[in-house]
């Protein structure tokens, strides 16, 4: 990228948005993990759902375990809550619940990275821009 990119730009205006512990953005972020409840016996794999990192529910994914037939269970992943489902499966009960905490496991460490990028971003720009005023 060139140094004049207006990329640069906006990456370093949303990581400073992100990185602002008051910022109203944050909150959906902090609560968007959500897990059905789990029982000392097991976890009932039917209705079992993740919901993905992010600022924005409209870009977020949400993973949800439902049941068919012959017991098996097919895993249901959308973006926002009006996408058509990307569906995984069949598969047991225990590997659709794995399949969920693995791709919102994926889904949270790609989001911090690119969190933890932009941020850096943001502070590079920054030194840049103070350099610049000396």
């Amino acid at each position: 990228m060139s140094q004049n990119d207006p990329t640069d730009s906006a990456l370093a205006a949303i990581a400073s948005i992100l990185d602002k512990p008051d910022s109203p953005q944050r909150g959906p972020e902090q609560a968007a993990v959500e897990d059905t409840p789990v029982s000392p016996e097991g976890r009932a794999a039917d209705g079992y759902h993740k919901v993905g990192p992010g600022p924005m529910a409209a870009i977020r994914f949400k993973w949800t375990v439902r049941r068919a037939d012959h017991s098996e269970y097919y895993v249901d992943e959308t973006i926002g809550d009006n996408s058509v489902p990307m569906i995984s499966g069949p598969m047991s009960g225990d590997a659709a619940i794995k399949f969920v905490d693995d791709r919102e496991s994926d889904a949270r460490r790609q989001f911090d990275a690119l969190r933890n990028e932009m941020a850096g971003r943001g502070t590079n720009a920054d030194l840049v821009r103070n350099k610049g005023e000396v």
